[in-house]
């Protein structure tokens, strides 16, 4: 009997090279995940609008991170929570986590957002995710996103007017370069909500794009 091959997993894959190769900037001892969680100016903003958020709720949330990436967001926020649940695909780098990163109410998985089952909670985390995955997983990822209360979305976007959604090969690249972005309320996702707020919005310099974060509140 001949074994069958196994299927490729290229998002897997992709974020491993990414890390692997430090694509997204860093030093080859260490996992980095890009500008995008450690500029001060795009960061500490960011972390003002989601701890004002978690601390409305009495910080009694247990938040789901999907995509923590090096944990340097994560790691600031756990202890405004009731339970810090964090997410991401590449093994190596959940390990590295769970070693430097320690609290009663914190832990690690290694999972594909887009294929395997999520832990329950009340809010989603979802910060410059989505935006490097293809139409067909972020619309798996969706399907799940009815589960919970709170989604909280950061995406990085063009500047102006855009055709949102236009479908990609996962990996280090995102829509930008299409003048595109992904928008969960227009089609192919269509996803239903109760409110959208706007928390927080960073242009970037030399204009590529700007970084918004949205509160979408579930039915």
């Amino acid at each position: 009997m001949t074994k069958k091959a196994k299927k490729p997993w290229p998002t897997k894959d992709a974020m491993n090279q990414i890390y692997e190769l430090n694509l997204w900037g860093g030093s080859e001892f260490d996992f980095y995940s890009g500008s995008g969680s450690h500029n001060p100016d795009i960061v500490n903003p960011y972390l003002d609008v989601l701890t004002a958020f978690l601390e409305s709720h009495n910080k009694n949330l247990t938040v789901c991170d999907l995509g923590c990436g090096d944990f340097n967001i994560g790691k600031q926020l756990t202890q405004f929570t009731k339970k810090y649940i964090a997410i991401d695909i590449v093994e190596n780098l959940i390990e590295r986590n769970k070693q430097i990163h320690q609290a009663n109410n914190l832990e690690f998985h290694c999972l594909d957002i887009a294929k395997d089952e999520l832990p329950m909670s009340d809010c989603i985390i979802v910060r410059q995710v989505l935006q490097h995955l293809s139409n067909a997983e972020i619309k798996n990822v969706v399907e799940k996103l009815t589960n919970y209360k709170y989604i909280i979305l950061t995406e990085h976007l063009p500047l102006g007017d855009f055709k949102p959604n236009k479908d990609i090969i996962s990996g280090q690249g995102i829509r930008l370069k299409q003048n595109s972005g992904v928008n969960l309320l227009e089609a192919p996702f269509n996803l239903k909500i109760k409110t959208e707020t706007i928390l927080g919005e960073y242009n970037l310099e030399q204009h590529k794009g700007r970084i918004v974060t949205k509160l979408l509140e579930m039915f």
